[in-house]
């Protein structure tokens, strides 16, 4: 069904020591109700007990504080999959593609433990770097500690074994070509996300406003009608699941 309103789940990626600056430049900017912008943090870094302190004010401010892959790094590719999707979308950041199934478990274990070993609450949401959930199974899938699980075209939902096909927009645009591929990409994405009637993911990094497609960012913020938390994404209507997605 077409609609005019646009809805978005906002995510802001890549939440660590380093980009702690950049984070809260970030959220001063974007102006949006603390529920509603969730932030993906990577667990694996040189937290100080500043930057945890950090983490858990903004957690109480009312930011989500999702699971982001453990060190953001991958090994070196290893197969012809793994080198494309490098060259092509990723660069050296989709660690899950570097393990197996058993692999990608204890990551995603030892990055929700992260979390409550540091005094923090895990949202049940978890976004493997780049998207790129890897060779995990379905029966590995559902014994994860978080429910949900983000991936390039939508959300799985390990408790109900559904798959939900959500838009995607993104920002990171360093080059000319990524600029061009990924303004195309938005720009069809906003389209589908109108002519269903369902919310689109707004996945923004730290720092997409100094790159060459921040001045879009604000434009499209100021058309939402709401910008929707992620628990609620079970509740809206209108999703589209697929239960034989997996």
């Amino acid at each position: 069904m077409r609609s005019d309103l646009l809805t978005a789940l906002v995510s802001i990626h890549d939440v660590m020591p380093e980009t702690r600056a950049q984070v809260t430049a970030m959220l001063a900017r974007l102006r949006l109700p603390c529920e509603a912008v969730t932030l993906l943090v990577v667990p694996g870094k040189d937290w100080q007990e500043g930057d945890l302190d950090w983490l858990r004010s903004l957690q109480n401010s009312g930011h989500p504080l999702a699971g982001h892959g453990w060190s953001h790094r991958c090994q070196p590719p290893v197969t012809l999959y793994h080198r494309l999707h490098s060259a092509l979308l990723s660069r050296d950041v989709a660690e899950h593609l570097s393990f197996s199934g058993d692999g990608i478990h204890r990551l995603v274990w030892d990055c929700y433990r992260w979390f409550i070993r540091n005094g923090l609450s895990p949202s049940p949401l978890y976004v493997p770097p780049a998207w790129a959930l890897g060779a995990l199974s379905p029966a590995q899938l559902s014994r994860l500690p978080f429910r949900y699980v983000e991936t390039l075209f939508g959300l799985h939902d390990a408790q109900e074994q559904t798959f939900t096909r959500l838009p995607l927009v993104g920002f990171e645009a360093d080059t000319a070509f990524r600029a061009w591929v990924l303004g195309f990409s938005n720009a069809v994405n906003i389209s589908r996300a109108r002519r269903a009637g369902v919310p689109v993911r707004i996945g923004l990094h730290p720092h997409d406003f100094e790159l060459r497609l921040g001045n879009r960012i604000s434009p499209l913020l100021k058309s939402l009608s709401q910008a929707l938390p992620y628990p609620q994404l079970g509740l809206e209507p209108g999703f589209i699941e697929d239960r034989s997605a997996r």
